[in-house]
């Protein structure tokens, strides 16, 4: 149940992670991009570095510090809103932050609303965030780890299976928290990722958020943790 004491003592921790998602953007991912760069990488690459630098340590961290630091569903989607509209108004205006941004493309607009998405409805089934915060860690940690990987040898996005390989070592460890069917999510979420179709930041978290849902109802014994 949501409660005024539940979101007031929520607040806190909202202010506190959006001052950190802002330093991972200003901070983090701009000196990410400047080290890329110094070695010779192209601004595209340094910019695809920047921004796997904020789904690994803004997008993931805040989801993992979720079901330890807040109590309930509304002020984690009116953060993910507001950084939505941080992070699509520089496509509007077009005064892009180059250090993360692509013009051809808002796929890190993408990845903030499936983050609220996912946070706040699934909290009505999973009041725990558990159930949203593994298809959202399959997404900042399994695919930023995977962009790390391919754009090191690539030097620019591509598909590579290097990546795949990657990720489902990442991504299969964070399944283990829904049991086998966390493991089948973290398998099916890789392919997703890897067809070039629609954006991985949809894809990724909507299959796999699928298939635990469908675990959750049909075949509870499959969720069992194996952490």
């Amino acid at each position: 149940m949501i409660t005024v004491f539940k979101i007031a003592s929520d607040l806190l921790p909202t202010i506190i992670m959006i001052i950190w998602v802002l330093f991972i953007v200003y901070f983090a991912a701009k000196w990410t991009y400047k080290i890329a760069i110094s070695r010779g990488y192209t601004p595209q690459s340094g910019a695809y570095f920047g921004r796997k630098a904020i789904h690994i340590l803004a997008g993931g961290i805040v989801a993992f510090l979720l079901p330890y630091l807040f109590h309930e569903p509304i002020l984690p989607l009116i953060m993910a809103i507001l950084l939505s509209l941080f992070l699509y108004l520089p496509h509007r205006t077009g005064r892009l932050m180059y250090w993360f941004q692509d013009p051809n493309n808002q796929y890190e607009v993408h990845f903030t609303i499936m983050w609220g998405i996912l946070v706040f409805f699934t909290w009505f089934i999973d009041n725990t965030f558990w159930l949203a915060v593994i298809p959202i860690l399959f997404m900042a940690w399994g695919d930023g780890v995977t962009g790390i990987v391919r754009n090191f040898k690539y030097r620019k996005r591509v598909k590579g299976w290097e990546g795949s390989v990657a990720m489902l070592i990442v991504s299969i460890p964070i399944g283990m928290k829904f049991g086998w069917a966390g493991i089948i999510a973290a398998v099916l979420a890789t392919l997703a990722e890897k067809q070039a179709y629609i954006d991985d930041n949809i894809t990724v978290p909507l299959v796999a958020i699928v298939v635990l849902l469908i675990a959750y109802y049909f075949a509870p014994n499959l969720i069992t943790s194996l952490w």
